[in-house]
């Protein structure tokens, strides 16, 4: 992570979990119960449940979303983000824990288990099919990190060795690209979140791991036997997504982040969960 997990969120919200066909409240937060909006609701944008932006996320993916272990609370750089739209909007955000599989096929947004999808998500073309992006939020890039004392500048050092890649992300895609061009010379293990992924270089299991830059530069700020070693400049970027067509809601999160970028609060995002601005990743 960027920063200690003591600092608090910019934004509380209530906590939601994902599961077929129900929805379960948790962490302290009421049952939604359908119920008209509350007292200043934006009236241009139509909720799931009135009176609460619904944001889906994935757990854990530090420092854009994770359990604080001292509060329990589900904080971070995209928890932050969801919160300034819910405030623009008049509403309360309440995060909604899913899968990235069934963010990034656009299935929990059709089917009104949430608003919104902030969650790191890169925007692609393919996943552009499923889902509505806004405009780009953070700027990413893929990096390797392996062991402090390890000699590794590029994906070529690992061939014959063992990479950790998280499945269904954008690293997996590069990570397969580069076996496909070259022979496949990398043996890929497949990890199914990021914790194990970034668990996996210290325990042995694998030599290095490829994933998103920002996740991995706080791991290794944390766990000073590991390293970042190079970053692969992948022109990532990551958007949130809403319900193909849902052209009210994303005009109003477009709006919002167009805002934080003019006063200072987007710089003070990246400060806050990254400790650096966005022109220093």
């Amino acid at each position: 992570m960027g920063v200690s997990v003591s600092r608090s969120s910019l934004r509380r919200a209530f906590v939601l979990l994902a599961v077929p066909a129900l929805l379960v409240a948790g962490c302290g937060g009421e049952p939604v119960d359908g119920g008209s909006a509350v007292g200043g609701a934006d009236p241009r944008v139509e909720l799931v449940r009135p009176g609460t932006l619904s944001t889906c996320v994935r757990l854990p993916f530090e420092p854009f979303e994770f359990r604080d272990p001292d509060s329990g609370e589900i904080v971070g750089f995209d928890i932050d983000l969801g919160g300034f739209i819910a405030e623009e909007l008049g509403v309360e955000q309440e995060i909604v824990e899913t899968s990235f599989a069934r963010i990034t096929s656009g299935a929990d947004l059709d089917d009104g288990v949430c608003d919104i999808a902030i969650s790191g998500v890169t925007i692609t073309e393919e996943r552009a099919r499923d889902v509505d992006f806004g405009e780009p939020y953070f700027n990413s890039s893929q990096a390797l990190l392996a062991g402090v004392h390890e000699e590794i500048t590029g994906m070529a050092d690992l061939h014959g060795r063992r990479l950790g890649v998280k499945e269904g992300t954008t690293g997996e895609a590069y990570a397969v690209d580069h076996n496909e061009r070259n022979g496949s010379l990398v043996e890929l293990v497949r990890f199914p979140d990021q914790t194990e992924l970034t668990s996996a270089v210290r325990s042995g299991l694998v030599d290095a791991v490829l994933s998103d830059n920002g996740p991995l530069y706080g791991f290794a700020r944390v766990y000073r036997d590991t390293s970042v070693k190079v970053q692969i400049d992948t022109g990532e970027q990551y958007g949130f997504a809403v319900r193909r067509g849902n052209t009210a809601l994303l005009d109003v999160a477009n709006e919002v982040l167009a805002a934080m970028r003019a006063d200072g609060r987007h710089v003070e995002l990246h400060r806050t969960w990254l400790g650096v601005t966005p022109n220093q990743l």
